[in-house]
């Protein structure tokens, strides 16, 4: 499958998708926003695809936003059906069932944040900017920023940016448990390669019973939340990557999963 916006490679497991849109510093337009869903669906159905990592080509940014020269033009539905096409992305990223990391290699604005924040792992440059700066445009967040930050950082943090509009650095953003990484922009794709292989030869059924525990039980009663964790513990006992995992830390031997 080709692309007019993305560069997609695979390395060992591990597929990066680069939003090539450097001259726009990556900015989401319609066409891109189409694009990434397909990739994504295609990825997530391909056995050799074990991690994503989600990044922007260029020095400066990871996505500066959404595109506002095509956003200018649209009617009040059509924006409607805009904010509904980027929020279907990022519940695609979300519900993939495999881990994505968002390497953020420079601004992560507007629709860049939303689509960083939809992904399981966010590492930074340490030079990175982080931002919701809608309300300076006369907007508010479209793909998902509202709900997502305030469940990432709490309903403080998710104010401050919001209605401030104004961005933060990758230290701040790091202290808010906006990023979870901050590396030297020099260091950024070799720290993230190394996290993304290191994942990518775990177990793929474990990661995504992971992701499914996490992503349901936060948004459940605490109860409800165990005892789905519950089952997909058990369900876990029924996979051969159990049985090779268990067999391996016996026999003090390094385990290779089958992804069965």
């Amino acid at each position: 499958m080709t692309y007019a916006n993305l560069l997609i490679e695979l390395k060992d497991n591990v597929a990066w998708v680069r939003i090539n849109r450097p001259d726009k510093l990556n900015a989401l337009n319609r066409d891109t926003l189409q694009e990434l869903h397909r990739a994504i669906e295609s990825l997530s159905a391909d056995a050799q695809v074990r991690v994503i990592v989600l990044t922007g080509s260029g020095p400066k940014a990871f996505v500066a936003g959404a595109d506002i020269a095509e956003m200018n033009g649209l009617s009040a539905i059509e924006a409607r059906d805009f904010s509904n096409l980027g929020q279907n992305l990022m519940l695609s990223i979300e519900q993939c069932g495999k881990p994505v990391i968002a390497m953020i290699n420079g601004f992560a604005l507007g629709g860049g944040l939303e689509l960083a924040m939809a992904c399981a792992i966010r590492v930074a440059a340490s030079t990175a900017k982080l931002g919701q700066p809608e309300v300076n445009l006369g907007l508010i967040p479209g793909f998902g920023g509202s709900q997502r930050l305030v469940r990432l950082c709490g309903k403080a943090v998710a104010l401050d940016l919001c209605l401030s509009g104004q961005p933060i650095d990758a230290a701040r953003a790091l202290a808010v448990n906006l990023v979870t990484r901050v590396h030297a922009p020099e260091a950024l794709e070799e720290e993230t390669a190394k996290l993304a292989s290191h994942i990518a030869a775990l177990a793929p059924l474990a990661l995504r019973g992971v992701l499914d525990c996490i992503r349901y039980g936060a948004e459940a009663a605490l109860d409800v939340g165990l005892d789905y964790e519950s089952q997909m513990f058990g369900l876990m006992f029924a996979t051969e990557d159990m049985r090779i995992g268990t067999e391996a830390f016996l026999k003090r031997q390094p385990a290779a999963f089958a992804g069965k």
